[in-house]
């Protein structure tokens, strides 16, 4: 048997020590970040619905860049389009780490229902069901997150661009009227 002397025992000893509680409390944060990865419902809806909506917004006005034939409508869809982007950056830097924002997650049957259009048709199904409706949609969804949501970094980003989607539907509105359409979202 190997015999230490008793001042390198006890510095073994508390050698492990000191690695079973490093280890123990490795252990203990382990789901501490897990929890922080998790959002509150309002959060999460946010970011689904804000994520969804702006992507959607911003792959349709492409769409309209390329399909419509009238300048207005092109012009609003180029703002939209460049605003978007930014906003969908900014709700990536916002969403706490841990936090899928996907890039892009359009409303695939909203795309699909103006992409075979052209002329007149595209532009008022355009105006309608996405400058207006998605508009309007997307609007509520950051309103919402101002209102209820508990992630403040998120609530940031959302009140930052809100006066952005504000102005969207504002412009939406007055495109629908200088073209003869509802102003409201059916």
């Amino acid at each position: 048997m190997i015999r230490l002397p008793l001042a390198l025992s006890s510095v073994c000893i508390a050698s492990l020590l000191t690695v079973a509680s490093v280890a123990n409390a490795q252990t203990a944060a382990a789901p501490a970040a897990a929890d922080a990865g998790r959002l509150h419902a309002a959060d999460q809806a946010f970011v689904a619905d804000a994520t969804k909506g702006v992507s959607t917004q911003r792959d349709a006005a492409r769409i309209a860049t390329a399909r419509s034939t009238d300048r207005d409508v092109k012009a609003f869809a180029e703002r939209v389009s460049t605003d978007n982007a930014k906003i969908s950056d900014a709700l990536r830097a916002a969403s706490p780490r841990g936090v899928d924002v996907p890039k892009n997650d359009p409303d695939a049957a909203v795309l699909a229902s103006i992409n075979n259009l052209r002329g007149a048709d595209f532009d008022k199904t355009y105006i309608e069901q996405v400058a207006l409706a998605g508009e309007q949609k997307t609007l509520a969804a950051f309103q919402a997150e101002i209102a209820s949501g508990r992630d403040e970094q998120l609530k940031a980003a959302a009140t930052k661009a809100l006066p952005t989607i504000q102005e969207h539907y504002a412009m939406a509105q007055d495109l629908a009227k200088r073209k003869h359409l509802a102003t409201s979202a059916q």
